[in-house]
């Protein structure tokens, strides 16, 4: 498999295809509701001219699918919690624009004739198998689901064909951008940077008493609950070092942590001959969306917040605290001990996630729920999506019994 397109004139929309010339870009966007969701369909309304919004799922937020339908045109809608089909809410859906139901519905979004490229921004273990349908049939794959790459890689990564797959979080949108016209094989290290959360520098035992609203503040992005918290543990820092090893080739060892405060340097990549590449910008989540709908070009930016780089004079760099925010070292144990093992800490980590948002547990459990499901789930290589959809139900059950 590669990420990369040896075709660098290729893309929807760019005047330098024949194929594409006169056609815009038709997109799924999956979890449109969500932090990724809304920013992407605001990149694709700066970019008319070039997308076309086809689709929009959500799991259960009707009224924000309406008013997004109605604002794109959206030809196909998909509400996946079937609990909400008679929403009187989606009567004001367009005339024209089809609304199904429930999971499979949406696995038939991603395999239509119609869709070009699906935006996969939902949260969790959910988005596996959209991605992995969408990538067997041929579509390319915006892809900011970064657990389903850590629950499913070893599925999902065989089927990417060059071009396909094009990561959407930051990190790895970085660490991608840095590797265009590079060769993997002169690869030798991935500086993954980290903002370090809200909680930097604190010390066990004052996370002891630190509330989910403490957690939500972040420094500097704007993102959904889930992956705040997950910030705020470290956890989506381990996440995304197992994300990285999928996509960029590269053993768990030689992807480093850098705590880096300013989030200007969102991530770098380091070759064997010493040299280091770093892709630097503001913290927009829709500077790396925008790219991965219009790569291999690059369009006009969507920020209003570009630098002013005269009147920096400080960027700073440090190590994880791994023995204060220890879920950072629980998903490296993860990855290095392979099979279905990423898909128990994941599922222990969404069940302990969900607990301390809604009041259920402290911070410190999370990694103690993580830990003890992670010691008490038995472990098997993997084999196929049926599998691991048991094993993440079973790692699920276990999780919610350690819950105090």
């Amino acid at each position: 498999m590669s990420l990369f397109n040896t075709n660098s004139s290729q893309q929807f929309g760019s005047s330098s295809s024949d194929e594409y010339e006169h056609k815009r870009l038709r997109v799924a966007i999956l979890g449109s509701s969500g932090s990724i969701g809304t920013q992407t369909l605001d990149v694709c309304l700066q970019h008319r001219d070039k997308i076309d919004v086809v689709a929009l799922s959500v799991y259960n937020s009707c009224d924000a699918l309406v008013k997004a339908a109605r604002t794109c045109d959206a030809q196909h809608v998909v509400v996946v919690d079937e609990t909400h089909k008679n929403d009187a809410i989606l009567d004001n859906l367009p005339a024209t624009c089809s609304c199904e139901f429930g999971s499979q519905a949406l696995l038939d979004i991603v395999q239509r004739d119609d869709i070009d490229l699906v935006v996969c921004a939902i949260v969790g273990a959910a988005g596996m198998e959209v991605g992995y349908h969408a990538l067997k049939c041929g579509k390319t794959l915006a892809y900011a689901n970064k657990e389903s790459l850590v629950v499913a890689g070893d599925l999902i990564m065989p089927l990417v064909k060059p071009g396909k797959l094009i990561p959407v979080d930051s990190e790895h949108s970085a660490i991608f951008q840095c590797l265009q016209g590079e060769s993997l094989r002169e690869l030798s290290d991935i500086w993954l940077t980290c903002s370090g959360g809200p909680f930097y520098a604190k010390t066990r035992d004052e996370l002891g008493s630190v509330t989910a609203a403490d957690a939500l503040r972040h420094p500097t992005w704007k993102m959904g609950s889930k992956i705040t918290i997950d910030s705020a543990t470290l956890m989506n820092k381990g996440l995304e070092v197992l994300e990285a090893t999928r996509l960029f080739e590269l053993p768990i060892d030689d992807i480093h942590v850098v705590i880096h405060r300013q989030s200007m340097i969102h991530s770098m990549v380091q070759f064997k001959d010493g040299t280091t590449k770093a892709q630097l910008g503001p913290s927009d989540m829709r500077i790396p969306i925008q790219y991965a709908l219009s790569y291999p070009n690059r369009w006009d930016t969507p920020s209003t917040k570009l630098p002013d780089w005269r009147t920096i004079s400080h960027l700073s760099f440090a190590a994880p605290d791994t023995t204060t925010f220890g879920c950072l070292k629980l998903a490296l144990q993860a990855g290095k001990t392979g099979g279905t093992m990423p898909c128990i800490m994941n599922a222990a980590n969404e069940v302990a996630n969900k607990a301390f948002r809604e009041g259920r547990c402290s911070f410190l459990d999370i990694e103690r729920i993580v830990a003890q499901t992670m010691q008490n789930c038995e472990l098997a290589p993997v084999e196929s999506l049926e599998q691991l959809r048991e094993v993440d139900t079973q790692a699920r059950t276990c999780a919610q019994t350690y819950l105090s």
